[in-house]
Parts: C-alpha cells; structure tokens; sequence
C-alpha cells in the first residue's frame, strides 16, 4: 500500500442510512466515525420518540440540538471577577509592550 503524502485519507460514512464520502485528515478519522456514531443514535432516538416524523425530520433535530449546544456556550456570561482579572492582565502586558 502507498503512503498519501497529504496525510489525508478517504472514507465512507453511514449517516441516517445514506453514504457520504469524505476526505479527511488521518489523525481525525476516529473522531469522525465516533461523531457519525454519535449523530446516527440522535436520529434513532429521535425516530423512536417520532415515529410519524420522516428521517429528514429527525436529521433536522439532531441538527438543531447541535446547534443550541454550540450556541449555549457562545452566549454564556463571564464570571465578573475573571473578567476584571483578564482587563488587569491586558492592562499589564499594554504597559509592558507599549
């Protein structure tokens, strides 16, 4: 077998039943399979608490609850006293550098 000098290499994943073909970074590749697993379970779950819902349906929930947990955290506050520390920090390293 020849080495890919790009370090990338080509998979197949199995997500809601449907084939998508990537080409990914080597080091990725079992996080990867471990997301699709991950996505493929939110979508049975989904199917068996929606059973009237299609799985273009259910796709789309996964979807959204991935994109509220990302979002949770973007608008999350910061706790005053870390951010007075992080003014005092930047302060700091402006007196120096300036």
């Amino acid at each position: 077998m020849k080495a890919d000098p790009t370090g990338t290499k080509q998979i197949t994943l199995l997500i809601a039943g449907r084939p998508y073909p990537l080409r990914i970074a080597k080091e990725d590749e079992s996080a990867i399979r471990k997301i699709a697993r991950d996505l493929n379970e939110q979508v049975s779950r989904f199917q068996l608490k929606y059973p009237n819902r299609d799985k273009q349906d259910c796709l789309a929930m996964v979807l959204l609850t991935y994109a509220v947990d990302l979002h949770e955290p973007a608008q999350a506050t910061v706790d005053p006293l870390v951010l007075r520390r992080l003014v005092q920090l930047n302060d700091t390293l402006a007196e120096r550098l300036g």
